[in-house]
């Protein structure tokens, strides 16, 4: 069956790699605007807004580690195409209710709906390990990578030029995209996973306990899945304190802000779909985790360091030379994981990130509160990318450890 499926394999991918770059689209549209919606609730408080920021990104990262398991185990029953439909309109009724919530806890509900149906991403993994040999997967996983890139090249510009107008209006346009990319592959995406292929459905591993046994029933998926706990839990400084950071030290507009991620969207497209593949065949896939993993230590450093805006833009290019660590790892953990059970390793890789995201921003957005209010107690705006940088670091050892045990 994988033979037959792969004659179709160019027509499924397009399809996977459009809901990818519309669901990325929609929310990049969404992340210059989302922290001044909260200010704007808080009364303009800067450090109010991030606090508020970092709970919000805490309850969406526990929906993710409660509900990605039933969605990876159930996409195994069902099959991937029902679970990428329902994520795409179900995101875009969340758009909806951000789009007209009146306060803080419409708001917050908003999140926690988003957090469950926000599944598309790892049942899109999923449905590209069905339909790829194993040396094909990490080119095809950084082709995703680039759908990443590219919905983050567009969809902030967009967000940032709406969001001077009305801040509301990017979360109808949000909710535009993805419903529209529900009924796109309501009507044309084909099944990646055949009846004989499918699993029964098991509450035993549909939880994060589950979860940790799969995961934990291979040495080198084990570590590996502990460095893309470290790596989550670094990427969550981008969503909790960027908007709010570089409005406060180098004093950009959300325009600006916007213009600012379209440029690292531009140099993570480059780098995951047009260098990924020939730096994977030169280094290997473990080597290539362990670099790009340096590479993000470098970027997240000038992040934290930068004196001026434009020293601070520069640190983009390395940052996206990390995304070839992202791809590289779910290469590696896919091939040492039977084939019907490729939904579940991305649940299960996905609840395990989601753990990890949970603290991220409350630690990052409590840091910088402390950094920039008016009591600040740390005086170091940019302390927030540096521990980013640090748990790089950690990510690092266990690749190391990764490499070592393969």
């Amino acid at each position: 069956m994988l033979r037959a499926m792969s004659s179709s394999t160019p027509a499924a991918f397009i399809f996977v790699f459009f809901t990818v770059l519309l669901d990325m689209l929609a929310l990049g549209v969404m992340v210059p605007v989302l922290p001044r919606l909260l200010m704007e609730f808080e009364g303009g408080d800067v450090a109010k807004a991030a606090i508020v920021a970092g709970v919000f990104g805490a309850a969406w990262s526990t929906m993710q580690f409660l509900f990605s398991p039933v969605i990876g185990v159930l996409s195994d029953r069902v099959g991937r195409r029902p679970i990428i439909l329902l994520s795409n309109f179900g995101l875009g009724l969340d758009y909806i209710l951000m789009a007209v919530a009146p306060n803080l806890t419409w708001l917050f509900v908003g999140r926690l709906l988003s957090g469950i149906t926000a599944a598309s991403i790892s049942t899109s993994t999923a449905y590209i390990a069905d339909i790829t040999p194993p040396a094909e997967r990490a080119k095809k996983f950084g082709m995703l990578g680039a759908a990443f890139g590219i919905g983050f090249i567009i969809g902030p510009a967009i967000g940032g030029f709406l969001g001077e107008i009305d801040l509301r209006l990017p979360f109808w346009v949000a909710a535009g995209l993805s419903i529209g990319n529900g009924f796109y592959g309501l009507f044309v995406v084909p099944e990646s996973l055949p009846p004989e292929r499918r699993l029964p459905f098991e509450w035993r591993r549909a939880n994060p306990i589950g979860a940790l046994r799969l995961l934990a029933s291979n040495r080198v998926v084990l570590a590996l899945a502990f460095a893309s706990i470290f790596e989550a839990l670094a990427h969550e400084v981008y969503p909790s304190i960027f908007a709010l950071s570089a409005g406060y030290r180098y004093e950009w507009t959300t325009a600006e802000v916007g213009w600012m991620l379209t440029f690292v969207g531009v140099c993570s497209a480059i780098v995951q779909g047009g260098l990924l593949g020939p730096i994977i065949g030169k280094l290997g896939e473990a080597r290539a985790t362990i670099a790009g993993l340096g590479f993000g230590f470098v970027g997240f450093l000038i992040f934290g360091l930068a004196p001026t805006g434009l020293v601070f833009a520069s640190g983009a290019i390395f940052s996206a030379l990390w995304g070839i660590s992202g791809p590289a790892i779910q290469a590696m953990m896919t091939e040492r994981i039977a084939p019907e059970r490729q939904g579940e390793l991305q649940g299960a890789v996905s609840s395990l990130r989601g753990l990890g995201a949970i603290g991220g921003p409350i630690v990052f957005t409590q840091l910088y509160a402390v950094s920039v209010g008016a009591d600040a107690t740390v005086g170091l705006p940019g302390s927030p990318y540096l521990l980013a940088a640090v748990m790089l670091v950690i990510a690092g050892v266990f690749a190391i450890r990764a490499r070592a045990a393969q």
